[in-house]
């Protein structure tokens, strides 16, 4: 009851919910890691509004985006989650037909990647080898792996990306090197996080200018 009320005194609010943009998990609302400024909040309902409309039923799904109180304080294990300017969104994935669902493939939303091919580049061993161990430490932080019979689907992922590209509030979109080639994403936007982050083939993460 209170911190809706407070959070706007720092210019955060929370994301709000439509039939087309929901929470992976309650987990995320009831920690108050759902906080974002009122311009993200708008361009992520535009986002899914418009991916929804090309895709009949299919919701873009939120992760952890900031918590509702001042600039700076951490959103753990996030490095840059803490000024409500960043927000993180599932991918998106098929069954077994070939048609786009709502399901994801673990409980909490993180941590089962899409993992480059042996002719793609292994960012993630570029990053171990140089010494940061935890690049691929979300894999622990799955809860449990589910719904094992969905894919990541490329088409459905490169039309949720591009659609987050197009918003002109979006400064910078991480994903995974090896995606980005896949996906042929080549809007300058679309930047490489830095081995000192966690690697990002299991979701995609985007801000604010």
């Amino acid at each position: 009851m209170i911190v809706p009320n407070v959070a706007p005194i720092f210019g955060r609010e929370k994301i709000k919910e439509t039939a087309f943009l929901k929470a992976h998990s309650v987990f995320y609302k009831l920690a108050n890691r759902n906080y974002v400024r009122l311009e993200l909040n708008q361009s992520l309902n535009q986002i899914a509004t418009e991916f929804e409309t090309e895709n009949n039923g299919i919701q873009m799904i939120y992760l952890d985006a900031n918590f509702p109180f001042i600039d700076g304080f951490p959103l753990l294990p996030h490095l840059s989650h803490n000024d409500g300017k960043k927000v993180d969104v599932s991918f998106i994935y098929e069954d077994p037909n070939g048609n786009l669902t709502n399901k994801k493939p673990s409980i909490s939303g993180y941590g089962v990647y899409e993992k480059p091919t042996e002719k793609e580049n292994d960012q993630n061993m570029v990053c171990k080898q140089r010494g940061n161990w935890q690049y691929d430490f979300p894999k622990y932080l799955t809860l449990g792996k589910i719904n094992q019979e969905i894919e990541f689907s490329e088409i459905g992922t490169r039309e949720l990306a591009n659609l987050i590209l197009k918003q002109n509030s979006v400064g910078k979109l991480f994903i995974e090197p090896h995606l980005k080639s896949r996906l042929n994403l080549t809007n300058d936007k679309v930047r490489f996080h830095g081995c000192q982050a966690v690697r990002h083939d299991d979701h995609i993460h985007f801000q604010l200018k």
